[in-house]
């Protein structure tokens, strides 16, 4: 599971958190907090500790902070605390620049474990290979289709041959035709002189 923990808090103060696992991480979250650049500048930082990464986002003064397996990346991370911090900032708004430390535990620890479930288990969660999956079948139904143009090419090709041999049919029935019309219009016409003359 790549993401183990994860925090959301104003300056050092946390206001929700949830853990995966039974760790040391809320401990040195709140250091990593507190050492966090001030002046409430928007940043995203990561941090490393042992075979953790401290991944944070801080953007309106609020924080959004995970711990994740260093073999997660910084993608998924922070695409995580992109989510958390915009489901925080719609859930909460303005009332969380004045709350208390914990004050939004209960209802947003849920949130926090549920969004930690989905990117660190879910293979769509991670949008560029979401989007290579996506590509990979898009190539795949070109292919396809590439198959069939060049098979339909192929039985144009049988089409147009039929064709032409039925247009060299038609050329020879037609010339066929017109003499056994003329021979037998001669035929008439030797018939009728031959009757006329008797």
């Amino acid at each position: 599971m790549p993401i183990l923990y994860a925090v959301v808090a104003r300056g050092a103060t946390v206001l929700a958190e949830h853990s995966a696992a039974a760790t040391n991480a809320g401990a040195v979250a709140r250091q990593v907090l507190e050492r966090l650049p001030g002046g409430g500048a928007d940043s995203h930082v990561s941090y490393t500790q042992d075979r953790y990464v401290f991944h944070a986002k801080r953007t309106d003064g609020i924080t959004a902070l995970c711990m994740a397996d260093d073999a997660a990346g910084r993608r998924i991370p922070f695409a995580f605390l992109e989510d958390i911090h915009g489901k925080f900032v719609k859930t909460y708004g303005r009332a969380a620049l004045t709350a208390l430390a914990y004050a939004m535990n209960d209802e947003f620890s849920r949130v926090l474990s549920q969004q930690m479930d989905y990117y660190s288990n879910d293979p769509s969660a991670d949008q560029i290979n979401r989007m290579r999956g996506e590509i990979s079948q898009v190539r795949s139904v070109m292919i396809d289709n590439i198959d069939k143009v060049l098979e339909r090419g192929d039985r144009l090709d049988l089409l147009v041959d039929k064709t032409t041999t039925m247009q060299g049919n038609t050329v020879r029935f037609k010339r066929q035709a017109r003499r056994y019309r003329s021979t037998t219009w001669w035929r008439n016409v030797k018939l009728t002189y031959v009757v006329l003359s008797y």
